[in-house]
């Protein structure tokens, strides 16, 4: 036990785990590195996936993430929870093998709502094997018009369905973009040498990746976070033995790397610029630390999912922001949530530049009331 943590520590340290700050003991280099510190990290939406990866290599811009992909540093599919993930290429079937396989358990029901049937499922893991075999790389229309012209039927989310199916099943990843074409290949192929792990080996691997790039956090959380019954998240945290230390939040007991725990901590007062889909509001349950409740319906409305980009000031979300791509510039449109007066508002455009720079191009900033 390391005490009893105020809230600015607690926010400290996840800014910290997160890679939002300067880590202690960590300064990953390139794609690989950051993708390897989280485990996993969501990425449904690609641009918003390039940016949560951008904003933690500084300098680095979208196209040497794209490039870095491309040389397969990190990859995406359905690991857990049903959603996209960039994961480390080596750890993706024992991935999909401890927490994609809970996503599977529902696949049947899925199937009879949209009239597939097993069968159906079975063929199109066939077909899309075939399809891409021998180093190849379709696009997600390709892909589709294949399982068609195999009798398959792609309509009224059916082909999404089989595409989801065969990368659950460890067929078939997501490979990088073509143009703005998502493209799918052989995971075989594609990431040849694969980890093997022994389940509570891959629990205490995925246990302690978790604490370390989101702590601290709960069993909870964890649970949460990876689709683990609460039991399986429980074992792996006790599987990380010594590498996790327990620290005290508001009197609740979390887990945080030890490595970590005692390292010195400062007031966080950073201004940040992040996705929407960022594992800083994505990776917990409960984000009243970082998320005031009055904020909940600005940041996700209508509770859909859906999350907007956000603007982060000392661990607390102060805004939300829209970017518009031209030809020439990106235009940003920041909405404040709290009151922000002009020496912090300059740190925001401050912090969207990096965006901008991250892209390319020149920023406009439009402040909405």
């Amino acid at each position: 036990m390391t005490g009893e943590l105020t809230a600015s520590e607690a926010l400290d340290l996840r800014m910290t785990s997160l890679l939002l700050r300067p880590h202690p003991a960590v300064r990953p280099a390139d794609v690989a590195e950051v993708v390897e510190w989280f485990g996993a990290m969501q990425a449904q939406d690609l641009a918003s996936g390039l940016w949560s990866l951008g904003a933690r290599l500084p300098g680095w811009t979208r196209s040497d993430v794209q490039a870095a992909l491309e040389r397969r540093e990190a990859l995406r599919t359905w690991p857990m929870r049903g959603t996209v993930h960039l994961v480390p290429p080596a750890d993706t079937r024992w991935m999909l093998e401890l927490t994609g396989v809970r996503s599977l358990a529902g696949a049947a029901t899925r199937r009879a709502q949209l009239g597939l049937t097993e069968a159906d499922a079975d063929r199109a893991l066939d077909v899309l094997g075939a399809a891409l075999a021998g180093g190849g790389r379709l696009t997600r229309a390709q892909c589709l018009a294949a399982l068609r012209a195999a009798g398959l039927s792609t309509d009224e989310q059916r082909g999404y369905h089989l595409l989801w199916y065969a990368s659950a099943r460890g067929v078939t990843c997501v490979a990088p973009n073509v143009g703005s074409d998502q493209t799918f290949a052989l995971l075989d192929e594609w990431a040849p040498e694969q980890r093997r792990l022994e389940r509570d080996e891959a629990l205490a691997l995925l246990a302690h990746r978790y604490v370390r790039g989101h702590g601290p956090v709960t069993a909870r959380e964890f649970a949460g976070w990876s689709g683990l019954t609460l039991t399986d998240a429980r074992r792996g945290l006790a599987a990380a033995g010594d590498l996790l230390s327990t620290v005290r939040v508001d009197g609740e007991p979390m887990h945080v790397a030890a490595a970590l725990a005692d390292a010195p901590r400062t007031p966080p007062d950073d201004v940040l610029a992040l996705p929407g889909f960022d594992e800083y509001l994505l990776g917990y349950r409960d984000r009243t630390l970082m998320l005031d409740p009055a904020h909940q319906a600005a940041v996700v409305p209508g509770n859909n999912g859906i999350f907007q980009a956000t603007v982060v000031r000392a661990g607390r979300v102060v805004g939300v922001w829209k970017r518009t791509l031209g030809r020439t510039a990106v235009t940003v449109t920041i909405r404040p949530l709290t009151s922000l007066n002009a020496g912090v508002r300059a740190r925001v455009e401050q912090a969207l530049g990096r965006y901008a720079d991250f892209l390319g191009l020149p920023a406009r900033y439009d402040w909405s009331a």
